[in-house]
């Protein structure tokens, strides 16, 4: 759509504003063009901006968003324009080895060289993590674009295709929690909170929540959280063999460390928090030896055609709490606040509207 300005959140390297003379290219073979309704403030959007992520600028920041198709390339079949779609980041082929064993996340074109859809006075503009959902206008791979229910509102929409896909997929498809078992998490934040409700879907007994904000008790024990604890000193009381599961949230080493030692035998710490890049953890070797395992996982070890249309019906039938996750909503305009608000720990999401 050359030579239509509209809105977006571009990050130029020293400054993200709001910005009304954004471009952007028709969709061309497989990809999709979407008009974004609203779109969730991620940590990893403020952290481009503090550099934590290194990304090329000028940027279009987002990548946790929902819209409607509003035209398709050759080649698309599965939505048309009208069509309510959320989006993943995951730009995978859908062609090589791993994606033909289900596994997209591990597809080496999932993040690929960044694409440049967009302008600003016939310059070049990067897309942020093949998403960029903080526009009024993107455009996806087919592949990212999966169609949802029109009665799902836009805001809880949005924030399936990250922190849900992340959190509740890190506990049904890498952790494969089962009926019974016991799971604690580590930091009750956006991803902790998914994690402690994916555990309630799974059927686990018993749901350690520990934070260090005592403010977090009562929205991680209405996400299914059977316990809430300060911090890890108090789980054996509680576990007294140690822990099925442990998942930590907060991306700090001290915690893995924690996560680690609180396994019972046979148990699984899964890691979701991002620390920095060279971050090195420790833990004793000897106590691995009880058939214990450190899992990564990489965006919930999703499969989004799949996964985003099983969230949005576990939403529909009560089961999967989405409207919860929207701590407060913004109009793009209002980008500063937001990102403030989320810097402060103010908000579990916060969400921009279109």
């Amino acid at each position: 759509m050359p030579g239509v300005g509209f809105r977006g959140v571009v990050f130029d390297g020293e400054q993200a504003q709001v910005v009304d003379d954004l471009e952007i290219r028709d969709p061309g073979p497989g990809e999709v063009l979407v008009a974004i309704s609203a779109a969730g403030l991620c940590h990893s959007d403020l952290s481009v901006v503090d550099g934590t992520i290194p990304f090329p600028v000028p940027v279009v920041l987002g990548h946790e968003g929902a819209g409607v198709v509003e035209a398709v390339g050759a080649g698309v079949s599965h939505v048309q324009p009208g069509d309510h779609v959320s989006l993943s980041t995951l730009a995978n082929c859908g062609a090589c080895a791993q994606c033909d064993r289900g596994r997209p996340t591990m597809c080496r074109k999932a993040i690929g060289r960044p694409g440049q859809p967009f302008s600003r006075d016939g310059r070049p503009v990067y897309q942020f993590a093949s998403n960029s959902a903080f526009a009024e206008r993107t455009l996806v791979k087919a592949v990212q674009a999966v169609r949802i229910p029109k009665d799902i509102p836009m805001p809880s929409a949005a924030l399936i295709g990250c922190g849900v896909l992340t959190g509740v997929g890190a506990v049904l498809n890498r952790a494969r929690v089962d009926r019974g078992e016991s799971v604690v998490v580590i930091g009750t934040g956006g991803i902790g909170l998914n994690v402690i409700q994916g555990a309630r879907i799974a059927g686990a007994l018993t749901i350690v929540a520990v934070d260090a904000n005592p403010a977090k008790e009562a929205v991680a024990r209405q996400f299914g959280a059977t316990h809430f604890l300060p911090s890890t000193e108090g789980v054996q009381d509680i576990l007294p063999t140690g822990a099925d599961h442990a998942f930590e949230c907060v991306g700090r080493v001290e915690l893995i460390r924690q996560a680690v030692d609180l396994l019972d035998r046979h148990g699984q710490a899964i890691l979701l928090g991002v620390p920095p890049a060279t971050a090195e953890a420790s833990f004793l070797v000897s106590s691995m030896y009880l058939d214990k395992s450190i899992l990564g996982c990489r965006y919930g070890s999703s499969r989004p055609q799949r996964d985003i249309a099983l969230y949005a019906e576990l939403y529909r039938e009560g089961r999967l709490l989405l409207d919860e996750l929207v701590t407060e909503v913004y109009p793009v305009e209002a980008f500063e606040k937001a990102a403030a608000d989320a810097h402060a720990g103010r908000v579990a999401r916060a969400v921009l509207t279109f």
